[in-house]
């Protein structure tokens, strides 16, 4: 079946100046990355098509004829490139606000809707309003805004081409309002805020060393103590993992023993879908920094539980920092190990991890 991707001209594949339309040559831009953007896409089975409310590239004060030229100049350069359109679509009835293939009205593609050989579910919009946004709502496919304070071209690819394994989870507690959130396919400098800095510290670690995209957000009640927080956040991490991993399909599943000047800490993991925990070791003292060292094996024993990971955590040393920074580390590329896909077989001779 076919896959579409309906594209927005103005702002989403050439650049529109603030507060006017494209008029002229001069102000003829493409978009950042829309090229290897579109490129990956095409390589990845989808055609494309353009939907757009502008008669040309101008405004209705101009005549049409005034921008044949830098139309006909954008699908020429893209298709240099070989970026070729399936359909362009241009409402005939500009800028007549009752037109049915107006969008958000889909008047224009409906076609679409009765052809059967194209899948709806996997095409998708890309536009820079919100009106962009409805007109995907009403067709029935996912709809990605690009511009100013939204995403990019290459986060469209990435969304559509890699098949990320993505999730957020909110947890709500009387003790805490938590929100994480993991693209395990993309690597990001992580993003954690709990109130609790060298647990901040420690959670990047894991996005960090185990390669992947992490952002946590807790607002906890760490006037009472660090418990609901360090607790919670595991739980919610472990949930997001197992979303995101979904059935688990080529991914290594196993995985790192790891020095910390006189520290080593070994953390042997498998994403078997059973959780279970072994933890040994012993800190010399009761706390680093505000965080309880008990809490250390804690952490890791509620991301397993709802991870369905089983963990065997070993680690010894002299300086307790060393210690905690080394488990967290060698945890964080033990996950790197495990989640890195390697294709598209289940490891596993049951059927189902």
């Amino acid at each position: 079946m076919s896959k579409i991707l309906f594209i927005d001209r103005d702002g989403v594949l050439i650049e529109e100046p603030a507060d006017e339309q494209i008029d002229s040559f001069e102000k003829f831009r493409l978009v950042a990355d829309v090229i290897p953007a579109l490129l990956r896409l095409r390589d990845a089975g989808f055609e494309f098509v353009m939907v757009s409310n502008q008669d040309g590239l101008g405004s209705a004060s101009y005549p049409r004829e005034s921008f044949e030229g830098p139309q006909a100049l954008l699908l020429q350069v893209l298709r240099s490139q070989g970026i070729v359109f399936r359909e362009v679509l241009i409402d005939e009835h500009f800028p007549a606000d009752n037109s049915p293939n107006r969008k958000p009205g889909i008047g224009m593609v409906m076609h679409y809707l009765r052809d059967r050989s194209v899948d709806l579910d996997a095409s998708a919009m890309v536009g820079d309003r919100e009106t962009d946004m409805e007109f995907a709502r009403n067709l029935g496919v996912r709809g990605f805004r690009i511009g100013a304070g939204q995403m990019g071209w290459n986060d469209v690819a990435h969304a559509l081409a890699d098949a990320p394994r993505i999730a957020s989870i909110e947890r709500i507690t009387k003790e805490t309002r938590i929100r994480v959130s993991i693209d395990l396919d993309r690597v990001a400098d992580p993003v954690v805020l709990t109130g609790h800095g060298f647990f901040d510290h420690m959670l990047e670690q894991l996005g960090k060393h185990g390669g992947f995209a992490l952002d946590v957000q807790c607002a906890g009640d760490l006037h009472i103590d660090e418990h609901h927080t360090v607790e919670d956040c595991a739980l919610a991490l472990g949930a997001a993992l197992k979303t995101a991993l979904g059935d688990k399909r080529g991914i290594g599943r196993y995985g790192f023993t790891l020095p910390m000047d006189e520290t080593q800490a070994s953390a042997v993991l498998d994403f078997s879908g059973r959780p279970y925990f072994v933890f040994e070791g012993e800190f010399p003292r009761d706390r680093v920094g505000d965080l309880p060292t008990e809490m250390v094996p804690h952490f890791f024993r509620s991301l397993c539980e709802t991870s369905g990971l089983n963990l065997h955590l070993t680690v010894r040393g002299e300086n307790a920092h060393h210690m905690v920074e080394a488990c967290f580390k060698s945890v964080a590329r033990a996950l790197r190990q495990a989640i890195r896909r390697e294709g598209s077989e289940l490891p596993t001779t049951k059927g189902v991890l």
